[in-house]
């Protein structure tokens, strides 16, 4: 065991855990930040996407010893009032169904917009390539991000 003093949405936080523990069990576990969520645990499915400095980072392969310094936002911390241009698009174009990708699909859409206020279809497609969405919303998905890019 080891502790990690983590800044997480914007507050300092500190854990006592052993240090090959994936920030996703940190988050979830010791933090009671649940909206990062668990899919595959190989990094695979996007659900458990967090930012790192800004960078969408999947958190189920991230060991907490890798993280050092580095700002960690999750779905939680992106808007105080869930009114993130992208959450608001969400709401817009209906595209939860079950919901369990969408944290993970609004961190790396948010991600794509920080960077490129004006993504194209081929920018939004690699941006989000790797988030799965078992409802396959995967259409409304691009036209929220095309909304959020908008406003």
């Amino acid at each position: 065991m080891a502790i990690y003093n983590l800044k997480i949405n914007g507050k300092n936080q500190e854990v006592d855990v052993d240090p090959s523990t994936p920030i996703l069990w940190v988050l979830r576990d010791h933090l009671n930040l649940t909206g990062t969520k668990y899919g595959c645990g190989i990094a695979q499915c996007g659900a458990c996407t967090i930012h790192l400095n800004g960078v969408a980072m999947r958190s189920c392969m991230l060991p907490v010893s890798q993280v050092g310094n580095q700002a960690i936002t999750t779905i939680e911390g992106l808007a105080e009032n869930a009114d993130h241009p992208v959450q608001q698009a969400w709401l817009e174009h209906d595209v939860a169904q079950c919901g369990y990708c969408q944290a993970g699909q609004i961190m790396s859409a948010a991600a794509l917009l920080k960077n490129n206020s004006n993504p194209s279809d081929a920018d939004i497609e690699a941006a989000m390539n790797g988030n799965i969405c078992r409802c396959g919303t995967y259409t409304r998905i691009k036209a929220a991000i095309k909304t959020a890019a908008n406003s």
